[in-house]
């Protein structure tokens, strides 16, 4: 038994019902292929990608479109073989218009890629190896997209001790993780060969919910009998998926306010991330597609779907048979998600789900005084004080914010869940916290 398998979960959080039922145990589809595709500039945390093809100019399928500008940044490549239609600004699923690259699709092309290893990358120092990373286009496949080379170029002083795999999958509906790990183990556990040596981690533990007990099953059949790798079991509890809140799970250790992982010397990542890893090294293939969860009383046909990336959402919709019911489409979780404004914003880099929502699952609720009940502090990981964060945040005061370590807050949406009151808090701290962003902004 696993020293892991003693550190069961984070102190507070929430359990929302998890609705994973309609597609917790489909198996991937490939979403077919469509007729044009929208590729925003700005899929990542950092900088957007700078445009190197032009109108009109032939792509093939994997073919660099965009390259990194600066370091927080990362590659954008062709998800079809096509011509470049347009580069104009599109509607981000964000609601905001940006620059964005429109690939119509070649219909004669079999879109097929060859396998093109890019090489051992255990013969390749860690630069080159960080270099590859940045150009496979590789972000966070949690819904972050936090360009994944930033997190492997270990500042001086840092040392990476434990590489750390999120397969927790903690927001209701969403079953894409799940999928990855029972279906594509073997190239999780691959990209962990990979990437481990090259941080100079000496354990890589992969954090898995009780609830998937066939994606730990699974992944334990590909570890070799030696090696450094756990796959630990954890307590079903939102947001367990949280960094911070894997980490103190895993190990019981407490990521200072203000810090990172890699100050308590560790690396997270998705799975989904080590999948990607294992097919860029080992067969040439950048990101240009990733899994979906489909689902929500919406969508007659739920799936776990393998979209190519800038497929716009009303054709995935579409393909999962929508019906007239829906009112409302969330991108991402629940919890998280964003709801659309329009069903033309194409899927991202970090697009997790798409969920369908009725008028019956979707919440209207009134607005109350707060009535100091104590739930919100009760359900946040962080423990923080969200209700006085949202006076604060109401009140302007902004200072105040900053010393009641609002920046610590990871907007999971755990208060506003269990607010009796209907007090939109975490809108209200996400509010405060952009201002505050700007603000400093602005005085740089």
């Amino acid at each position: 038994m696993s020293l892991l398998s003693l550190h069961k979960s984070f102190a507070h959080g929430i359990h929302p019902d998890e609705h994973k039922e309609r597609t917790e145990h489909l198996p991937i589809e490939r979403m077919p292929f469509v007729d044009r595709y929208t590729l925003p500039l700005s899929q990542h945390a950092g900088a957007p990608s700078r445009p190197i093809v032009r109108v009109g100019q032939r792509v093939a399928r994997g073919e660099l479109l965009g390259e990194p500008v600066g370091w927080v940044s990362t590659a954008l490549h062709s998800p079809v073989a096509g011509r470049v239609a347009v580069i104009a600004k599109r509607r981000h699923p964000n609601g905001r218009l940006v620059d964005a690259i429109e690939v119509e699709t070649d219909p004669y092309s079999s879109q097929k890629l060859t396998d093109a290893p890019i090489g051992d990358p255990a013969a390749m120092d860690l630069d080159e190896f960080i270099a590859h990373v940045q150009r496979a286009g590789l972000v966070g496949m949690g819904g972050a997209a936090f360009p994944t080379h930033v997190k492997y170029k270990l500042p001086e002083g840092k040392r990476c001790e434990k590489l750390v795999l999120n397969g927790c999958e903690c927001e209701p509906y969403l079953t894409c993780d799940h999928q990855i790990m029972v279906e594509q183990a073997e190239d999780v556990i691959r990209g962990v060969r990979i990437v481990a040596p090259k941080l100079g981690a000496s354990l890589t533990s992969i954090g898995v919910e009780l609830n998937k007990p066939d994606a730990i099953e699974e992944l334990r059949k590909h570890i070799a009998d030696g090696e450094p790798i756990e796959v630990a079991g954890l307590e079903t509890k939102y947001p367990q998926g949280a960094e911070k809140m894997l980490i103190r799970a895993l190990y019981g250790v407490e990521v200072p306010a203000g810090k990172l992982p890699l100050d308590v010397g560790v690396v997270v990542n998705n799975v989904g991330t080590m999948t990607g890893i294992a097919e860029y090294f080992d067969r040439g293939k950048p990101l240009i597609e990733r899994v979906v969860t489909v689902s929500g009383p919406g969508v007659d046909r739920p799936a776990n779907l393998m979209v190519p990336i800038g497929t716009p959402v009303r054709d995935v919709l579409r393909h999962c048979e929508m019906n007239e019911q829906t009112c409302q489409v969330v991108m991402g979780g629940p919890m998280m998600g964003q709801t659309l404004a329009a069903l033309d914003a194409p899927i991202l880099k970090g697009t997790s789900g798409l969920l369908a929502f009725t008028e019956q699952e979707v919440a209207h609720p009134n607005e109350y005084a707060c009535v100091k009940c104590g739930r919100c502090l009760e359900a946040c990981g962080q423990f923080l004080n969200p209700q006085r964060l949202a006076r604060l945040s109401r009140a302007g005061r902004y200072d105040e914010l900053e010393k009641s370590f609002v920046m610590d807050c990871m907007e999971c949406g755990a208060c506003t869940f269990t607010c009796p009151s209907g007090v939109p808090i975490v809108h209200l701290i996400r509010v405060a916290k952009a201002t505050i962003r700007d603000k400093k902004a602005r005085e740089r």
